[in-house]
């Protein structure tokens, strides 16, 4: 008996025509289960998003809980999905919600399932909120339409870090077989045990992030007018609300790209880190309505990108490093000038990935308040700001350079929604003040010294060649040597968190984890320049990151720039070596 029509029949194909090729792409390797939980395309056989998958997962994760919380069945996991959908294998985020809820009630515990799609953040806050063991969010956030992903969160409302990825997916490996009824999702509709937390938390949330909120007579009053699309994925209507929620008219939505659709039929990519592609219907209607300013948010409407029509005419598309030193600077500013909070600046942190712009320690270090940097990814931004919240400091923002940005302490992830609405204010504010989102960021530069970032990708399907070319950096120039220069540029220190080195630690030891799993090095320039080369862990990718930092007072901007120009000629070619390597290069 098939459970499911439509893998069976792609299944039942492939074996009368004798196709081992692909089946042994199905078959032979099951999905990896990590920190970021799962990734990967619909469809049928191990290696694939689908019911059994889902429900494989859900068992070993179900198993893994009841070993960790005596109390798992007094309190229970919240559960969100996406309108990510496909066709021809008939998974879906809400098919595969429906059934990790019932793999879990079937087990006595009780169920969050949200009844309608919502933005990934929300599921962190009913973890925080409700006070439950964990949260599942079934969403494959900005990747192509064919694929999912099952993202996971801890009891401390951050995504989980290691080593319950290990635990979770050995707990996964000795519950394979489905249990009884795994397959009968209808049976969690009469169950008690299942919850519906989406009023509640429609209504809780908005009145949260209102705490950021300083300036309601400003948002009430003015003329600045707003562009926003969701990407056909679900921000549309919480972006509209959280505008209300602030007192501002409500943002133009996009028309094509306001509803969710399974296919992103406008875009190629439906990433708005892509620039100007995802954006171009925003462009229009912003030209046809006169709004100034776009807010972008991706599918699962947990990240954020702005840009903003210049003097010129032309668009500026904000880089997530330059939108972070904005909310840096702005969400500071608010802190200090209305917060009620009666914490000694002392008792303040900001964070940002290592491969983010350190413009908030510039502004941390003449402000007085603490800066820290983490690895890569918000579930370590998310756990070292619970740690702190624990210790009694305020984490007022955190951002990576990937247009992920952390406004609000009640949601300990990227959320693209509040910070969209916070941006609007920003924006409204300075507009009372005649000063553009650029021009403040020009401003914030000049105060706090200019950093200048630039980064980019090179693909490789061939994980020999990406693991030959970090060996070379680290036996350069003879065994265990990394590189004294690149071209013309004098290397000054390294940090390889691959291997736990790092050159400027008195005991050469890293600081930061290290992961043997993930390559990445960084290094550091005699000219003030930094750049990190790092494997993406969900995409055939080598990326690098770098940075000019420039002290206050350098203003020669484009000096800065074509300086880091060349630095970044030099780490292609000395330390990527393209041609020699076969990488592809991004295009845009």
């Amino acid at each position: 008996y098939q459970q499911n029509p439509k893998t069976y029949a792609i299944v039942k194909q492939l074996l009368e025509e004798g196709n081992a090729g692909e089946l042994q792409k199905y078959f032979g390797s099951r999905m990896e289960f990590g920190t970021a939980g799962l990734r990967a395309a619909m469809g049928a056989g191990i290696s694939h998003m689908n019911d059994l998958t889902i429900i494989q997962t859900t068992q070993g994760f179900c198993r893994y809980l009841e070993k960790n919380f005596s109390d798992l069945k007094k309190r229970g996991v919240v559960i969100g999905f996406d309108a990510r959908a496909h066709l021809s294998s008939g998974g879906s985020s809400k098919r595969f919600a429906r059934l990790a809820a019932n793999t879990f009630i079937s087990q006595g515990v009780p169920v969050y399932l949200f009844s309608d799609i919502i933005p990934t953040p929300f599921v962190p806050y009913t973890v925080t909120h409700l006070k439950l063991c964990a949260g599942i969010m079934v969403t494959a956030s900005h990747n192509p339409k064919q694929d999912n992903g099952y993202k996971v969160y801890w009891e401390n409302g951050a995504q989980i870090i290691s080593p319950h990825d290990k635990g979770i997916s050995q707990a996964i490996e000795e519950n394979q077989e489905p249990w009884p009824q795994a397959w009968d999702d209808k049976l969690i509709d009469s169950s008690p045990l299942l919850h519906d937390p989406y009023a509640m938390v429609n209504k809780e949330y908005f009145k949260d992030i209102q705490k950021q909120c300083f300036y309601r007579n400003i948002n009430k009053e003015t003329n600045l007018k707003f562009v926003h699309t969701s990407v056909h994925g679900v921000g549309h209507k919480f972006v509209q609300l959280a505008f209300k929620a602030f007192d501002l008219s409500p943002p133009f939505a996009v028309p094509e790209q306001k509803d969710p659709d399974p296919d992103f039929p406008t875009v190629k990519y439906p990433n708005p880190e892509e620039g100007k592609g995802v954006l171009t219907l925003s462009f229009a209607l912003a030209e046809k309505d006169g709004a100034r300013i776009i807010l972008a948010n991706d599918p699962d409407a947990d990240r954020l990108a702005v840009a903003e029509k210049q003097e010129s005419g032309e668009w500026k598309v904000f880089s997530g490093n330059e939108l972070g030193a904005l909310l840096g600077w702005w969400i500071f500013t608010c802190w200090k000038n209305n917060s009620r909070d009666t914490r000694a600046i002392k008792d303040v942190y900001m964070l940002s990935s290592t491969v983010s712009s350190k413009i908030l320690r510039a502004i941390a270090l003449k402000e007085g308040f603490h800066f820290e940097e983490t690895l890569t990814g918000f579930k370590w931004m998310g756990n070292r700001a619970k740690q702190l919240m624990d210790q009694g400091k305020a984490v007022l923002f955190a951002f990576e350079e990937a247009i992920g940005y952390m406004c609000c302490p009640a949601v300990l992830d990227k959320d693209g929604v509040s910070a969209a609405v916070i941006t609007a204010e920003m924006a409204s504010f300075l507009a009372t003040r005649n000063l553009s989102l650029s021009q403040q960021l020009k401003a914030v530069y000049d105060e706090y010294g200019f950093h200048i970032t630039k980064a980019s990708y090179f693909i490789c399907h061939d994980p020999k060649v990406i693991q030959q070319l970090f060996d070379n950096l680290r036996n350069f120039d003879g065994k265990n040597t990394y590189p004294k220069s690149c071209g013309r540029f004098k290397v000054s220190g390294i940090r390889d968190l691959t291997t736990g080195y790092d050159s400027s630690q008195p005991d050469q030891k890293a600081i930061l984890p290290t992961s043997k799993s993930s390559q990445m090095i960084t290094f550091t320039f005699a000219n003030g320049g930094v750049a990190t080369m790092r494997t993406s862990g969900t995409e055939p990718k080598i990326k690098y990151y770098s940075e000019l930092c420039a002290p206050p007072g350098n203003s020669d901007v484009e000096q800065l720039k074509k300086e880091l120009d060349e630095l970044v000629n030099a780490l292609e070619k000395h330390f990527f070596q393209p041609e020699k390597n076969k990488l592809q290069r991004k295009t845009d």
